[in-house]
């Protein structure tokens, strides 16, 4: 198992800087994320969502290491990536709502999420689409002569897509800036990791096509941010394309009314043991950089942002009929 990529990262991990930032990010997409089944069970979001409650690392501690030129594709659990890389939330809940001031002006939802100023091309309801939308945008940097860096987030089920062995093999020969970014939360909606595959260290997916590949504890901000760091120096320096593994786990069902049949209570808890914004809130005041009552003070801030974008959402009105036929298309000037 690789824990390191043996590449100098451009900021190593500082408690004080990366981990309280990290703090703040993740305390406030839990509470974001928590809203999404309340929301649904309201009628007020069509279709599924799908919260990463306690997956709050791994986004934030890859989004900790990017640029502003860099993009990322994501996947139907993709608030999260968002929200870390820098989406207003009340925008960002707008949208998931079907609400015109969201950013796809209510036409997108919750899994067809796009910020093309942020570099975000894209949610995506099609598992494992967004790796050949990343693979797109690197050959594209690559192109223009950018050392921008594309990063697809992608889950456990999504490893056993075509389009990631073809993406990979690829980026490997034509040396792309991709970073694959895989959140193993052990489920691929019910079927678990050890009933799909029968190789469960997915970093050697990588290792077969001559791609540098590594393993990470998904649940600390630190380790993560620390491996995409790398990565993404990787990437920058013309070193080619990465995957990361990042073991994780989700707390809520896989979508809202999920009856979550195929795990047992006592398996959540436990992961529960290890939650992410608990374990680094209590790391950061071992290490004299965040008391508890800044702690409670971030917790009260991510409650506030939470139910502004909620109220911003529910007083957005929905987008007109005619809209549908708009922004089907992009003209571009030759």
């Amino acid at each position: 198992m690789t824990t390191s990529l043996e590449t100098a990262p451009a900021a190593p991990y500082d408690a004080g800087v990366q981990g309280l930032t990290g703090l703040a990010t993740m305390t406030m997409i839990r509470a974001f994320e928590s809203r999404m089944p309340v929301l649904s069970e309201e009628g007020l979001i069509r279709g599924s969502t799908h919260p990463s409650v306690g997956m709050e690392a791994v986004a934030t501690g890859v989004s900790l290491a990017l640029g502003p030129r860099d993009t990322i594709a994501s996947n139907h659990r993709g608030h999260a990536h968002c929200l870390a890389r820098g989406s207003n939330p009340a925008r960002t809940m707008a949208e998931i709502l079907g609400r015109v001031d969201g950013y796809g002006q209510g036409k997108g939802g919750s899994m067809h999420i796009g910020v093309k100023e942020l570099g975000i091309i894209g949610t995506n309801g099609i598992v494992g689409a967004g790796i050949g939308l990343a693979t797109g945008a690197a050959l594209a940097a690559k192109q223009q002569g950018s050392d921008a860096v594309a990063v697809v987030y992608f889950g456990d089920g999504a490893s056993n897509q075509g389009v990631l062995g073809e993406a990979l093999n690829l980026c490997a020969i034509w040396n792309l800036a991709v970073v694959f970014v895989c959140e193993n939360n052990h489920y691929a909606q019910s079927a678990s990791i050890e009933e799909m595959v029968a190789q469960p260290d997915l970093s050697q997916r990588g290792t077969a096509y001559g791609v540098k590949s590594v393993n990470v504890n998904g649940m600390h901000l630190d380790a993560v941010y620390a491996v995409a760091a790398e990565a993404v120096a990787r990437g920058r320096a013309g070193a080619g394309p990465t995957l990361i593994i990042a073991d994780t786990y989700r707390y809520l069902g896989h979508m809202a009314g999920d009856t979550e049949i195929y795990r047992s209570a006592d398996e959540v808890e436990e992961w529960k043991d290890k939650d992410p914004i608990s374990y680094l809130a209590r790391t950061l005041q071992e290490q004299g950089v965040l008391t508890a009552e800044q702690f409670a003070g971030l917790q009260a801030d991510a409650a506030r942002v939470v139910a502004e974008a909620e109220a911003f959402a529910r007083n957005s009105p929905f987008p007109e009929e005619f809209r549908a036929s708009t922004d089907v298309y992009e003209e571009t000037v030759k």
